[in-house]
């Protein structure tokens, strides 16, 4: 499966509304995933500390997945 992140509201009739249109041709059958906080909303600091510790990603720590080094590319100027 592939993952998109989109930003949306959910509206008083518990409807989510996406705040743009997906990149991808339907019609087809999606899986989602929400992710909102129960309290107020995140600062970008704090959705990138609760992104690097989601289990979801330890499968980047395979040495396996670390197939680029310092060699690679070229140096912004």
């Amino acid at each position: 499966m592939t993952a998109i992140e989109m930003t949306g509201t959910v509206d008083e009739n518990r409807q989510l509304l996406l705040d743009g249109p997906l990149p991808i041709a339907g019609p087809a059958r999606v899986k989602v995933i929400v992710l909102y906080s129960l309290t107020e909303d995140l600062n970008e600091a704090e959705w990138l500390r609760l992104a690097a510790h989601n289990p979801v990603f330890a499968d980047l720590n395979d040495s396996e997945e670390d197939i680029y080094s310092l060699q690679d590319g070229k140096p912004l100027q």
